[in-house]
């Protein structure tokens, strides 16, 4: 993410006489936090895109790299969790707003090339975002526990109501909505909009986010005061057991079609998009402060949210399809 550090190591990149070794990122400046004789840490520049990073010093040029940089397609938003991307492409994120009150525009959409125009007014605190199997939109209020179905017009019906704090939202294969109330309850609503208690967890001062596998087995992350958090499984059963432990203040996830988990986390100290592999083993995939949610595009790119923007950037992920 622009501003996040960047850890390079090889040689001759201590400092010169008169200060550290100049970094350029698609030729622009990085502040050099720290320079040592076999590793360098730069903050990556606000202005900078995907290209190469080149470190100008005492042993001259060195040899450029690529640096995948996110590019950020809309500001000035109020993303809480995941943002959604529809079938075709187009992003849609939040403008959620303090609690109780009342935003102009709930939800933008974003085209191709960051083209933003105001997609649904009139949700209090627009919260989840989530397609379901047919291709519509539907969105949680945290403010009053209420889910709305959403056309294409723009236009918001109440789907159900009585969600409690309704944070996160997910469909599964066979049309069930996942709603997280982060007071700690996951409710199912079936395509018949009967309502169940699916599981019960830990209350989060924050939101639950969810995401959902082939096999419909939830996962859960919903960040309390503890500094190592948990990933939780919910199986389709309801049991609910402990997926992966060990994060900081995880948010929103997603799951990527080689069965690897990516969540919004602070992984030994360092904030960003961790991926966790089936196997059990968690590293940073893109460092970055201040995220919220990620979701994969069927356009190829992974879509980032901070508390403010709505990013793009090329991990070469795809995302899990399960409809």
């Amino acid at each position: 993410m622009p501003g996040a550090a960047v850890e390079l190591c090889g040689a001759v990149l201590g400092p010169e006489q008169d200060g550290p070794p100049k970094v350029f990122v698609d030729g622009f400046a990085a502040d050099v936090l720290m320079s040592r004789a076999d590793r360098l840490v730069c903050t990556t520049p606000e202005s900078a895109s995907t290209g190469l990073i080149e470190v100008h010093g005492v042993g001259g040029v060195s040899n450029a790299v690529p640096l995948r940089v996110a590019h950020k397609l809309a500001d000035e938003l109020h993303p809480v969790t995941n943002p959604a991307v529809s079938p075709t492409g187009l992003v849609y994120a939040t403008i959620s707003g303090q609690r109780g009150k009342m935003m102009p525009t709930s939800i933008v959409r974003i085209g191709a090339g960051g083209t933003t125009e105001p997609f649904v007014s009139g949700i209090l605190n627009a919260t989840g975002l989530a397609f379901s199997p047919e291709g519509e939109l539907y969105a949680s209020s945290r403010a009053n526990g209420t889910i709305y179905r959403i056309d294409e017009q723009g236009v918001a019906s109440t789907y159900v109501e009585g969600m409690g704090v309704a944070t996160g939202l997910v469909f599964d294969a066979d049309g069930n909505l996942f709603v997280g109330d982060r007071s700690g309850t996951i409710f199912k609503i079936n395509n018949e909009k009967q309502i169940f208690v699916h599981a019960t967890l830990e209350g989060s001062p924050v939101a639950y986010h969810l995401a959902v596998n082939a096999e419909g087995t939830l996962l859960v992350s919903g960040p309390t005061l503890n500094p190592s958090e948990t990933i939780w499984a919910v199986a389709p059963n309801g049991d609910v057991r402990a997926w992966y432990r060990g994060l900081g203040r995880p948010q929103g996830l997603a799951l990527a079609e080689d069965g690897s988990v990516y969540v919004v986390a602070c992984l030994h100290g360092e904030r960003g998009l961790v991926r966790i592999t089936p196997g059990g083993k968690a590293e940073l995939a893109l460092a970055g402060a201040n995220l919220v949610g990620v979701a994969f595009s069927p356009l190829g790119a992974t879509i980032l949210a901070t508390q403010d923007a709505v990013y793009e950037v090329d991990l070469g992920v795809e995302g899990l399809h399960l409809f």
